[in-house]
């Protein structure tokens, strides 16, 4: 039987390479600002969007868009003012997006709890041609943004202040970052499910970070994790009837467990080596003195300094 013979498959495949580079390729820089849990958060609000697509008639991934962008400028707007109950309003925003949209499910003619599973979990059987057309297109502004921006970008995640005083537009760059995630959630929420793409937000680049330190290379590891995961996980989901978003998941744990136990070798491999090449290159000093070292000053005769004092030189 061969994967690529159904139509489904193809589409779904496509859908699982571009989520394997969109959510990594954001996920990194939520990881750098220590927000690894963000992309959990807009998953829920943005579930909100799906339930209002159905109500309307329309399509669930950009009504799932729209609502996860306004959701993610308020976690936002929170994060910068809400000083003193800001974890509160956040719990209210996701749990509220939460059940907004089972609500207004519920409420439609066309809901139904079959379609909020795979909203919820993926599901690679339900993946249209107009869905892929909007992959595409969501999937090519997250690659534009988290590729194009990538230095700037990089500077907001490490220090913000040092940013801002070499001009950068902090506040607006950490709301396009923000964005941005909500795009990847509405990306991602056909393959992997809204519950379940905060994962492959972070544990591919956290496997990523087992093996390197620098971030290129750590995007790059963690692009490619993610590709290797979401299609494996489409072709196991064909072939075993699983779930796609939680096979996924699973198999990007498992690269970061297998990871996670080869870096400590390794890095004292390399510690190993760096003490070495120390080694080599450390000058000898010797241990004690012999007559030829020291140096000899000879004043001079004190017939040398005489001064006519009768001509006054």
């Amino acid at each position: 039987m061969d994967i690529l013979d159904y139509a489904f498959m193809q589409r779904a495949l496509i859908a699982a390479v571009l989520v394997g580079i969109t959510a990594p390729a954001i996920g990194i820089y939520l990881v750098q600002r220590r927000q690894a849990l963000m992309g959990d958060g807009i998953g829920h609000v943005a579930m909100t969007g799906v339930g209002l697509g159905f109500l309307l008639n329309t399509s669930p991934i950009w009504m799932a868009t729209a609502v996860a962008v306004v959701g993610s400028v308020a976690i936002e707007l929170i994060r910068w003012y809400g000083r003193t109950h800001g974890d509160i309003a956040l719990a209210m925003l996701f749990y509220g997006g939460m059940a907004g949209g089972v609500m207004l499910m519920s409420m439609s003619d066309t809901g139904s709890n079959a379609n909020l599973v795979t909203y919820l979990f993926g599901s690679l059987n339900t993946v249209s041609p107009e869905d892929v057309t909007t992959i595409c297109v969501l999937a090519a502004f997250v690659v534009l943004v988290t590729v194009g921006l990538r230095r700037q970008l990089f500077a907001i995640c490490q220090d913000e202040e040092f940013a801002r005083v070499t001009g950068l537009p902090v506040r607006l760059l950490n709301l396009l970052v923000a964005v941005t995630a909500a795009v990847t959630v509405t990306v991602a929420m056909r393959v992997v499910g809204l519950l379940l793409v905060s994962a492959l937000m972070v544990v591919p680049v956290a496997a990523a970070q087992q093996l390197s330190r620098s971030f290129a290379m750590t995007f790059a590891l963690a692009v490619l994790i993610g590709v290797t995961v979401s299609l494996s996980g489409a072709v196991t989901s064909f072939y075993v009837d699983v779930p796609s978003g939680p096979t996924i998941v699973l198999l990007a744990i498992a690269i970061f467990v297998v990871l996670a136990v080869l870096a400590g070798p390794l890095a004292r491999k390399r510690a190993r080596g760096s003490a070495t090449a120390a080694e080599r290159c450390t000058l000898e000093v010797p241990g004690a003195r012999v007559p030829q070292d020291d140096v000899r000053v000879q004043s001079p005769r004190p017939d040398t300094m005489t001064t006519d004092r009768t001509s006054g030189r």
